[in-house]
């Protein structure tokens, strides 16, 4: 329902109830607000809008079960007070009695709960000439109750809502001067539910990138400050190489294949030389590496890459050049 004046209208501020379930996006909290309206889409089909300078305002209503529905498009129309409040008798703002011809569809008429049933404080406000009854509690209760009664001759529409919406709609109310529209809830509720959801996943999507961000800092930091172990170029230049030629490969003094790079070897290749001396080792893989060869060979760009910029150590079998 909104509510607000004719003249002098102006940009006004908004604060929607639910910007206070909203201030915290977690992915508990998110599955809070899911719960929370999911129920509330369950009990309530319409929503209470008050607009009123410089403030804005959203109250949730139960329609009642007896009265006619509101559509999609929702109602609009002025709000006035109840006289008695209760409309439990003939209300003496009778627009009927009046003879207004303005159409009764266009106003709106709050009415406190209590002293008697709602279907009758209803059949009164439409007795009277008013679209629309809205009726607030008179307990300060969390729950709204869906109003029941005999739909028998009533063609008027009913909500009804909290004693807090119910307080401000009444100070808020303007008559004439003012404009009241009932609209449906449920494109409303979800769409809040998706502004909700969608702020939380990018919320949960900018932790998660800060914490790789923040991890990979880390990391990055650690290999600054620890750098691997390599050998000066000066040093591994001093390492023995040969230019490759297929007749090594009958005296097993050369592989066929770079260790490193796993391409083949071709005539007039450089290569490098590793004393790894497999075989003073001992383990069973270094025993077998010695059936091939005394000395490890790899191409030249590979191995001098390896050794000045990851490790000191050769890449197949672990031996430190240090050493």
């Amino acid at each position: 329902m909104t509510l607000h004046r004719r003249p002098n209208r102006g940009p006004t501020s908004s604060f929607p109830a639910a910007a206070a379930a909203a201030t915290s996006f977690s992915p508990c909290s998110l599955l809070f607000l899911f719960c929370c309206f999911s129920s509330l889409l369950r009990s309530s089909e319409a929503l209470v809008h008050l607009r009123s300078k410089p403030f804005s305002f959203t109250f949730l209503d139960a329609p009642a079960r007896f009265a006619v529905p509101v559509d999609g498009f929702g109602i609009c129309g002025s709000l006035h007070v109840a006289e008695p409040l209760d409309a439990c008798s003939g209300l003496r703002n009778n627009w009927t009695a009046l003879g207004d011809g303005r159409g009764g569809d266009s106003r709106f008429v709050l009415i406190s709960r209590g002293v008697c049933s709602f279907e009758e404080k209803v059949r009164n406000a439409q007795g009277a000439g008013f679209g629309a009854a809205i009726i607030f509690d008179d307990q300060e209760k969390n729950s709204l109750y869906a109003m029941v009664g005999d739909s028998a001759g009533i063609h008027i529409h009913a909500v009804f809502v909290s004693k807090i919406a119910g307080d401000t709609l009444m100070k808020h109310a303007r008559g004439e001067e003012g404009e009241c529209c009932i609209g449906s809830s449920m494109d409303e509720a979800t769409g809040t539910i998706l502004v909700i959801s969608f702020a939380s996943l990018v919320f949960i999507i900018i932790v998660l990138a800060a914490f790789l961000l923040a991890r990979n800092c880390q990391l990055l930091r650690h290999r600054i400050q620890n750098p691997p172990a390599s050998m000066k170029q000066e040093a591994v230049e001093l390492l023995p190489c040969l230019t490759f030629r297929t007749a090594f490969l009958s005296s097993k003094r050369t592989a066929e294949t770079c260790a490193i790079c796993l391409e083949d070897y071709k005539d007039g290749e450089s290569l490098r030389v590793l004393p790894c001396q497999h075989e003073k080792s001992g383990t069973k893989l270094r025993s077998r590496l010695v059936l091939l060869i005394d000395w490890l060979d790899f191409h030249l760009v590979c191995v001098d890459s390896w050794l000045t910029k990851w490790g000191t150590f050769c890449p197949v079998c672990k031996h430190d050049m240090r050493s």
